[in-house]
């Protein structure tokens, strides 16, 4: 049996064993990439899509992604490629070497391709792949982007974040109970990644304002201020904040969020950042 360290989740894999990410499995009394190079998903995407809207604005990103997470979102709008797509078979993908994803994305360089966003799934259950696929791409001159939700262990971040020219993370919510209860896992790892990663990459963080769970101005006011903190007390002026409206999906069927009240919240964060944008209004 292998522990797997890649996050909270801390699996413990027999041989054949699949970790709650689906992504990782136990071989040979040790943990393997199980997802490697497996792409689900490849688009080229608005740069702002990501969302990104501080770097390099008005580009494009070919954006690729695999399969498994390591939480348990229940409005997941990815679910079919986040959860349980790696348990029964791998069939549906397409295998990708690291250089040849890099190559593709040169080739769409003429259509205002920088470079390859690591997203769709959580990227970083399988950090291998992306590191890999990372030096590719900086050998042809372009840019990482990786959107995650940031909830790996410290040895993952640091091996990841040198290799990641822009990202952006969800900190979902601002309390233990959200993250334990609600999305299955650890608000602590996600705050430490984003600490590690600020003044590192380019940095903006999007918050999913969920009705009844995460909506309160308090709360978004003690993100906010946390945020403003970051990169030796330059992250008001360096990091972005998205604040982004809710739809019922998956297996939540809470209502929409109000549009006022992602305007409202997106006021309450203005006072301590610069960058403050409302999504999907």
């Amino acid at each position: 049996m292998a522990k797997c360290d890649v996050c909270h989740n801390q699996c413990q894999l027999n041989d054949g064993d699949r970790g709650i990410c689906s992504a990782r499995i136990g071989e040979g009394g040790t943990v393997r990439c199980a997802n490697y190079g497996l792409i689900t998903a490849i688009a080229l995407d608005p740069i702002e899509k990501k969302p990104l809207s501080l770097f390099h604005p008005g580009s494009y990103i070919l954006s690729v992604g695999c399969y498994g997470c390591n939480l348990r979102c229940p409005f997941c709008q990815n679910n079919d490629i986040s959860y349980g797509f790696g348990r029964e078979y791998e069939g549906g993908t397409r295998y990708i070497s690291p250089a040849e994803l890099a190559q593709i994305a040169k080739e769409y360089q003429p259509r205002g391709n920088i470079g390859v966003a690591f997203t769709y799934n959580e990227p970083l259950v399988g950090y291998e792949y992306v590191v890999d696929t990372a030096e590719e791409v900086h050998r042809k001159g372009l840019k990482t982007v990786l959107v995650s939700n940031g909830n790996v262990s410290g040895s993952i971040a640091d091996i990841v974040i040198p290799h990641i020219d822009a990202m952006n993370i969800d900190l979902k919510g601002f309390t233990d109970d959200y993250y334990t209860k609600f999305l299955k896992g650890s608000r602590k790892l996600v705050m430490d990644f984003i600490e590690k990663a600020a003044g590192n990459s380019h940095l903006e963080l999007t918050t999913l304002i969920v009705p009844g769970y995460n909506d309160t101005e308090e709360e978004m006011r003690e993100l906010s201020e946390w945020v403003a903190d970051l990169d030796g007390g330059r992250g008001a002026e360096t990091i972005a904040l998205h604040i982004t409206r809710y739809f019922p999906r998956f297996k939540l069927d809470v209502p929409a969020t109000k549009v006022d009240l992602i305007m409202r919240l997106t006021e309450v964060a203005g006072e301590a950042l610069k960058h403050v944008f409302p999504g999907n209004v």
